[in-house]
């Protein structure tokens, strides 16, 4: 286990180390300790590697990850998971706004509350938040899930496409194309099935499901002239 203390080096540093994973994995099990709140940490990372970050982190925590399991043991600031591509992300704490903004794939796990705009344009990732989620949230969402085991703020999937929205408090208000939807069999299959590898004790029959009416993004040849 390699642990790198941010009180006597760098962000720099701690990413150039983490990056050279990539290449030659000496070292699979990282900690970081004092992040104290600093942005960029453990971005860009290319490796199956566990970092624990031990303590509060800044903004883009872990954006563009790629295989690797980044834990928080606090909170993060704005973007946590920013384009993530794969692996697993997990914060201990709440995460400020945009958590999760464009991301591709992989899990992102949020033990606390999420800010405004979490899954904002999300194209793949897998979002649970054991807390509530801020306004605007899944604005454009494309693919992928969001599960909200607490409430939900105003204009939920404004302008979505096809993410799959599961909360199971109450929702302020419905964003434009965004309606409420049959909860069927295959849904609380898929909902067990995130709860389970997010490690997150909930009955999938609590929730709701919401979706995309179909009707903004759908081009209509009856009204082409409007276009």
């Amino acid at each position: 286990m390699m642990t790198v203390d941010l009180a006597a080096q760098s962000v720099r540093d701690l990413n150039k180390a983490l990056h050279e994973c990539k290449e030659n994995i000496t070292e699979k099990e990282w900690v970081v300790t004092n992040p104290k709140g600093n942005h960029n940490i453990a971005v860009g990372l290319d490796a199956e590697i566990s970092v624990d970050i031990h303590g509060h982190a800044g903004y883009f925590c872990a954006g563009m990850n790629k295989t690797a399991n980044v834990t928080v043991h606090g909170n993060v600031g704005q973007g946590v998971a920013e384009n993530m591509m794969s692996g697993v992300v997990r914060v201990k704490g709440d995460a400020s706004q945009a958590a999760g903004a464009t991301a591709q794939g992989g899990l992102l796990v949020i033990e606390g509350n999420a800010g405004a705009r979490c899954g904002i344009s999300m194209k793949g990732v897998d979002i649970v938040v054991k807390g509530s989620i801020g306004h605007m949230s899944c604005f454009m969402g494309q693919s992928g899930s969001l599960v909200v085991c607490g409430d939900a703020g105003e204009a939920l999937g404004d302008s979505l496409y096809e993410v799959h929205i599961y909360v199971k408090g109450s929702v302020k208000s419905l964003g434009a194309d965004c309606i409420e939807k049959d909860m069927r069999s295959e849904h609380i299959a898929e909902l067990k099935g995130l709860l389970e590898k997010a490690g997150v004790d909930e009955n999938p029959l609590d929730f709701k499901r919401y979706g995309s009416a179909r009707q903004l993004y759908t081009f209509k040849v009856d009204n082409a002239s409007a276009y």
